[in-house]
């Protein structure tokens, strides 16, 4: 009878401790993303540089030493597109204001 309690205990035991061990393994994640809203924000930035231009600014913005990129409150990023739009008109204006609008800069 007492070796059936042992194996029980044993199997109780190991139960009971798998949902701690699985939860240990889960934070490599955030810094994952942190470099990729990295790389997304510097791809914004980039705008419409291309070949050597981009690779430099893209190499710079990417090896600055955790500089955030300022992000711009709603109000700011419109007065900015409408400076930008300025020479835009009907339909090509609202598209360039809706993609402009939707970025996060």
């Amino acid at each position: 009878m007492k070796m059936q309690s042992v194996i029980a205990a044993i199997v109780l035991g190991g139960a009971l401790a798998a949902p701690a061990f699985a939860q240990t393994a889960a934070p490599a994640a955030p810094a994952a993303n942190s470099q990729q809203n990295k790389m997304k924000a510097c791809n914004t930035q980039a705008g419409d540089k291309k070949g050597d231009d981009r690779k430099a600014f893209m190499k710079q913005c990417l090896s600055a030493a955790g500089a955030p990129a300022p992000t711009m409150t709603q109000q700011e990023r419109m007065k900015a597109c409408n400076a930008q739009a300025a020479d835009k008109k009907g339909d090509d204006r609202k598209a360039f204001m809706k993609t402009c609008l939707s970025t996060k800069s």
